[in-house]
């Protein structure tokens, strides 16, 4: 398979012709964007004639295939749109897929479930697989496997000066390290191949409490003991949110306050139920869908939304926990708060803190906290000062924060990556891209 399907003349967009909005649209939709022009490309010749187009007008180039990690509103420029850029392969014998540059999560994971393998996917099959991967990639099996980039066996991609490269930890060792990790910095990614691992079924699901009616603390703090003595085989986290009362959502849902824990493991169905039960025990579950499944239903697990909204958010790397902190994340965040907030605790560890030849950052962290707020008029400014004062509580345990959770923040790189792996980055984008011609994304430079 070549590194994409191949097209005579790219359709280009301009504001005001029929397309161009379309092509726009995506899954975030409290950024708009308006570039000058559209290009979008049906393969890497495309891709080329819009890099080339832009680095001879010295214009600033964003990708786009899903719009999930959108970040930042712009105007002007170039936008390279991927979504047709849909092909995936998969080897069964080599246990690898090769997928182009728009596909999606949950066409990987039909594909590789035909021959009894698996991706490490995310938990929302519409997310981009590639944008995904390259910011790292936090999976429903990631203490088990890994980071998704640790995966990537090579990166297709165009850089600046308009080349066309094929780039391996072998071919070129420096460059394979910062494209896995360093985002959308380096180039235009036009296709990845990576391993698939031997997994068809789990077993996992969700355990959720009526936070009005078991005291949230108590959950918090139940499920934290909980996760001491897993093996890395088990991957889980925990959820709070209290859902608006909005017709898209299933009336059981609507108004309610919920503490959820989500778990998948690759250990038996028998096993899985012990593993649980001291979940159960926490008090009255006002939903439970831990069972056996087939891997094609992993993304049952976390039930993320599925409609485009506009939204903003926060994250925090942590190497340790103080609960009395997470305690006010959950005060703050809960039915007192003037908005609407979701908080999710993401247990690490495992896999993930082991080393790769990539510049995934932050390995040594134990947990991911974040926090999401949709969008519905209030300024970023307002939003960030409430991030501050509700994580106030855990600063002591920040290393940093995650490119794959960033919600929109473009603005503000900080704390992205350690000063040494953000050095290393700098010097890859000086050598690939010294005009700075990717730019719409979280910067290293």
């Amino acid at each position: 398979m070549d590194s994409g399907a191949r097209s005579t003349r790219p359709l280009v967009l301009r504001p005001g012709e029929a397309g161009y909005d379309d092509e726009l649209a995506g899954f975030q939709t409290g950024f708009a964007q308006r570039p000058d022009v559209v290009f979008a490309a049906a393969g890497t010749d495309d891709v080329v004639a819009a890099v080339t187009y832009a680095a001879e007008a010295s214009l600033p180039i964003g990708v786009q295939a899903t719009g999930h990690g959108l970040p930042d509103a712009s105007r002007g420029g170039v936008l390279i749109s991927t979504r047709r850029m849909d092909e995936v392969a998969v080897n069964p014998a080599a246990r690898t897929a090769r997928i182009g540059a728009g596909v999606r999560w949950g066409q990987v994971v039909a594909a590789a479930a035909e021959h009894g393998l698996a991706p490490l996917n995310g938990s929302a099959p519409s997310v981009g697989a590639v944008s995904y991967t390259l910011g790292g990639g936090l999976g429903v099996l990631a203490r088990e496997f890994g980071y998704a980039a640790d995966q990537v066996r090579s990166v297709e991609l165009v850089t600046a000066d308009g080349t066309v490269r094929h780039v391996t930890a072998s071919s070129d060792p420096e460059l394979f390290w910062g494209l896995l990790g360093g985002g959308a910095n380096l180039g235009v990614v036009t296709g990845l191949t990576f391993g698939l691992v031997p997994v068809a079924r789990l077993y996992g699901g969700a355990l959720a409490f009526d936070g009005r009616e078991v005291e949230p603390a108590a959950i918090l703090r139940a499920y934290v003991e909980w996760t001491g003595g897993l093996s890395d085989e088990v991957t889980s986290s925990l959820s709070a949110l209290v859902y608006p009362d909005l017709p898209m959502l299933p009336a059981s849902l609507r108004g309610r306050y919920l503490v959820t824990v989500r778990v998948a493991s690759t250990g038996s169905a028998a096993d899985g139920e012990r593993l649980v039960a001291p979940l159960r025990a926490i008090g009255p579950a006002a939903s439970d869908s831990l069972r056996e499944m087939p891997y094609t239903e992993s993304h049952t697990i976390h039930g993320d939304p599925d409609f485009p909204h506009a939204y903003y958010g926060e994250s925090r790397m942590l190497d340790g926990l103080d609960t009395a902190g997470l305690e006010q994340v959950l005060a703050r965040t809960g039915p007192a708060a003037e908005r609407m907030h979701v908080v999710q605790l993401n247990h690490l560890g495992g896999a993930l803190a082991r080393p790769a030849g990539n510049a995934v950052p932050h390995r040594d962290a134990r947990w991911l906290l974040r926090v999401l707020s949709p969008l519905d008029g209030t300024d970023r400014e307002a939003l960030r000062e409430f991030y501050a004062g509700t994580l106030t509580g855990v600063r002591q345990h920040v290393i940093g924060r995650s490119l794959n959770f960033t919600f929109a923040s473009g603005d503000r790189t900080g704390g992205l990556y350690d000063a040494g792996t953000r050095e290393r980055l700098a010097g890859l984008k000086a050598s690939y891209d010294p005009a700075n011609l990717f730019r719409r994304n979280y910067g290293v430079g």
